[in-house]
């Protein structure tokens, strides 16, 4: 028995000996760049082959035709790339807030830089769509009241660039002050609500569109703009938008 505790008490002994404190002093890391010098794995890419060539077919798929090569620098105060796509929300949406609401989107906002690319003349394919969206931005339909109106209005006039609209005429002097605001052709009632679609990007304070948060309920349609996009590519046989008068100025001679 004796023997036995004094091995006990060795081994703890010899234990608490060996026993040391660890720290981290330095950690030294190194970069890897990914070029095409690295080599690539057979094994990976067999594997990957198959889901790559499936994604590749749905993204080249045809969906319609573009008439023109349509680009966000044609024009100062519209484009007609961002006339179709604030056109393509509204059409695309409208329904779909009729049937859950009741009541039906008044006019659409986007902004400038939201569009990523131009839409090649040509066939128009769902590759096209992540193209000039890649975001995930969904249709958001919020209420506006007249203040918040004359103060978007007000936001587009001095901002003095092409923010995609539908169903708002905005004519501006030639010193950019306000001439004339209209909402489905009518004078703007600024004792309604008007409800207007955008994106939850903007919504949220993206392009400081500060204006377009609201107190009462916002919509969510859970639609990406992207998804809509090629729904309404899916929908149309040619794509031929043209920049018209829904934002222009009057300028003296």
């Amino acid at each position: 028995m004796k023997n036995k505790v004094l091995f006990v008490i060795f081994t703890a002994l010899m234990l608490s000996a060996c026993k040391q404190d660890y720290s981290t002093t330095k950690i030294v890391g190194k970069r890897n760049a990914i070029t095409d010098s690295l080599a690539s794995k057979s094994e990976i890419e067999d594997y990957i082959k198959p889901y790559r060539a499936h994604v590749n077919r749905d993204l080249d798929s045809i969906l319609a035709y573009a008439a023109n090569t349509y680009s966000k620098s044609d024009g100062d105060l519209n484009t007609a790339i961002g006339n179709f796509m604030a056109d393509a929300v509204f059409e695309m949406s409208n329904s779909i807030f009729k049937k859950r609401t009741k009541h039906g989107i008044d006019m659409v906002l986007l902004n400038h830089g939201g569009i990523r690319s131009i839409v090649s003349k040509g066939n128009i394919t769902s590759r096209t769509a992540y193209e000039i969206m890649p975001f995930d931005n969904s249709v958001f339909v919020t209420p506006m009241k007249g203040q918040q109106i004359k103060e978007m209005i007000t936001y587009l006039a001095e901002r003095k660039r092409a923010h995609p609209i539908s169903k708002l005429k905005l004519t501006l002097n030639d010193d950019y002050t306000i001439n004339e605001a209209l909402i489905g052709n009518k004078e703007i009632d600024y004792e309604k609500t008007y409800y207007v679609a955008t994106n939850d990007y903007l919504y949220n304070g993206g392009s400081n569109m500060l204006f377009l948060k609201s107190k009462d309920t916002v919509y969510d349609l859970n639609y990406k703009i992207r998804n809509l996009l090629i729904d309404y590519f899916k929908k149309i046989d040619t794509l031929k938008p043209v920049i018209d008068d829904r934002f222009t100025q009057i300028k003296n001679n």
